[in-house]
């Protein structure tokens, strides 16, 4: 949520800024601001309701600050609702700053404040901070940030400029992500690597309630205690071409027609003589053999990923799976302890809940799996051993490529889990590889094949209210991660139900012309699944049916109205497959109604708060 950047240096600060905010839109924001030291070293504020675009609109309007430091921001709104007085930065009389997160205490202290004299023009928490930091203030900028943390409770990130120093700014964070990047002659803060690209590839990780002071000189990190220390200088791996939309009109059909790449990308180096191998992750069959129930802990897209694996592990290792959402598995007492793993799946890394989570369960006592894709996360940082996904930069906020990533982790952390728990010989071990392997050209063949297919189809569900998506098994795990994408991007309502349950209840909302979308590729349970088309046919839906070749050539006329069908490949592995037209489906029924599909209403790409 959010976004927070912030440059010291020789260019035009105000272009610097307004450039490295635009490539952080993908988290989601309602209004953008930059504060800037002028050339009289005062600080010149612009900031506004609304889309960059509007920010750029009013710099033309009212001149924009000429200087070489300065912060900015686009802000998702938590407290307070969207307008120009809400949008940050947010001032003190001697300090300004730019925030990410949510101050849980900004009540009491905004209380505190106002005794003292201190008045308000905003409804947010972040003034609040502004308002102490500038209160506490005694003339030395680290000594008063580390006074002023010590006060706040909640998660949040800052950049931070004070009137007495116009060359440099100041960063600290605790939970919510920040980084500094630096190159010749300058320096950056942002919230995601992929805002300074254009500019540099070199950045540090900034660690809970570490403060960066960034100038002409450098950067130099303090501890909490103030005391100095050095910090390990780290490159990005990817380059600004890869978080650049490359001739497609969107970053989500660019990311559905990367998801080849990036599963070959993801589970090659992972394969050593035909089997899986994450030695490097600090995983070995000696380490994972002894493990007797398992937890995957996780929110939207990567729960279903863990859907998928609750399914494939029980099959294959016989091992207990439970999948929880860990907005639910941080507010209740999870039975989990030693000799348990919990498993944590998260995109971004910095996911709040799922990072509560995984310090609840290390607090119990549990084993710890962290499978994410944004190296050097919160997350990747704290568990016991880490699988990285290999997508690259995923820009659109609903997830694709890196939701098929994170399948493709699964399904070998799974056979390697059989291999130790001897479930399967080493012989089945290497031949369900195999079949993983050939899973990125699969993908391809369905993209190729399908997109035209979906992209008509798309268009039967524009006028729709309501939308069922059914299956069983893992058809049923897949359906949820389809019904959550169109609902993500379309704006139609959309519910999954394992199929099985329609006649407990569910039914009943069945009328004449409803979608219903359906996933069939399991064999031994596809007479089942079509005895449930019957069911919503009969009365009155309209049925698009997903399902193997084999399964489409004996339908019978009459039961799908719609047909995309897939080739059969390895069944334990068909999500991989059957969820790229899915994705298709969302996408265009999103572009067909209008809406910018990239950057979905209401939702962020990094979920940072609860």
């Amino acid at each position: 949520m959010c976004g927070i950047v912030g440059y010291v240096g020789a260019r035009d600060c105000s272009d610097v800024l307004v450039s490295a905010l635009t490539k952080l839109e993908y988290r989601g924001y309602d209004s953008a601001g930059i504060a800037v030291f002028d050339e009289d070293n005062n600080i010149k504020t612009v900031k506004t309701k609304g889309k960059l675009k509007d920010l750029v609109e009013k710099l033309e309007r009212e001149g924009k600050p000429d200087g070489h430091v300065g912060i900015g921001h686009t802000r998702w709104a938590t407290h307070g609702e969207p307008s120009d007085v809400n949008s940050h930065p947010h001032s003190g009389a001697r300090v300004t700053i730019v925030h990410n997160g949510i101050i849980e205490n900004y009540i009491e202290l905004k209380e505190f404040l106002i005794s003292k004299g201190r008045t308000f023009l905003s409804d947010t928490d972040t003034e609040v901070v502004a308002q102490l930091l500038d209160y506490k203030y005694n003339g030395n900028p680290l000594e008063t940030i580390d006074d002023v943390m010590a006060e706040l409770r909640g998660s949040f990130a800052l950049g931070i400029m004070f009137k007495d120093f116009p060359d440099r700014i100041y960063a600290v964070r605790r939970e919510s992500p920040l980084i500094v990047g630096v190159a010749d002659g300058e320096c950056f803060i942002a919230s995601d690597v992929t805002a300074i690209l254009q500019y540099t590839r070199k950045y540090y990780l900034l660690d809970h309630d570490e403060i960066a002071t960034l100038s002409g000189d450098g950067v130099q990190f303090v501890d909490e205690h103030l005391d100095p220390i050095e910090k390990e200088l780290k490159t990005a791996d990817w380059d600004m071409e890869a978080a650049e939309k490359g001739g497609y009109p969107h970053f989500m059909i660019k990311e559905i027609n990367e998801q080849p790449d990036a599963v070959k990308t993801t589970i090659i180096p992972r394969i050593k003589d035909g089997l899986p191998c994450f030695e490097e992750c600090g995983i070995t069959l000696e380490k994972i053999k002894d493990f007797k129930n398992i937890t995957i802990v996780a929110c939207g897209s990567a729960m279903h990923a863990g859907m998928v694996g609750k399914y494939v592990i029980e099959d294959l290792a016989r091992v207990p799976v439970n999948v929880d959402i860990a907005s639910e598995f941080r507010y209740r007492n999870p039975i989990v302890g030693e000799g348990d793993l919990v498993i944590i799946i998260s995109q971004s890394g910095e996911t709040a809940d799922s990072l509560a989570a995984l310090r609840l369960a290390k607090k119990k006592g549990a084993a710890t799996l962290a499978i994410v894709n944004a190296k050097g996360s919160s997350i990747a940082r704290e568990a016991d051993m880490l699988i990285y996904t290999l997508a690259g930069p995923e820009i659109a906020v609903a997830s694709t490529k890196a939701y098929i990533t994170q399948l493709a982790v699964v399904y070998l952390f799974a056979f390697e889990l059989a291999l130790a728990k001897e479930k399967v010989s080493a012989a089945e071990c290497k031949r369900l590889v195999s079949a993983l392997m050939r899973m990125p050209e699969a993908i391809k063949y369905v993209i190729d094949n399908c997109e035209e297919k979906c992209k008509y189809i798309s268009t039967k569900l524009l006028t729709a209210d309501s939308l069922l998506y059914i299956g069983r098994r893992l058809d049923y795990a897949l359906s949820m991660e389809g019904s959550l994408k169109l609902k993500e991007v379309s704006y139609i309502h959309s519910e999954s139900y394992a199929a099985g349950e329609l006649k407990h209840g569910t039914i009943s909302l069945i009328e004449d012309c409803m979608p219903v979308i359906a996933v069939a590729t399991q064999t031994d349970i596809i007479p089942k699944t079509i005895s449930n088309i019957v069911e919503v046919k009969s009365r009155g839906a309209k049925v698009i049916l997903v399902c193997t070749d084999a399964c489409a050539r004996e339908l019978k006329e009459g039961v799908a109205d719609y047909v995309i069908e897939l080739p059969h490949t390895e069944e334990l592995l068909m999500p991989i497959t059957a969820v790229v037209p899915l994705q298709l489906l969302a996408y265009y029924t999103s572009v067909n109604r209008g809406n910018d599909p990239d950057k979905p209403r209401n939702l962020a790409k990094s979920v940072t708060v609860e």
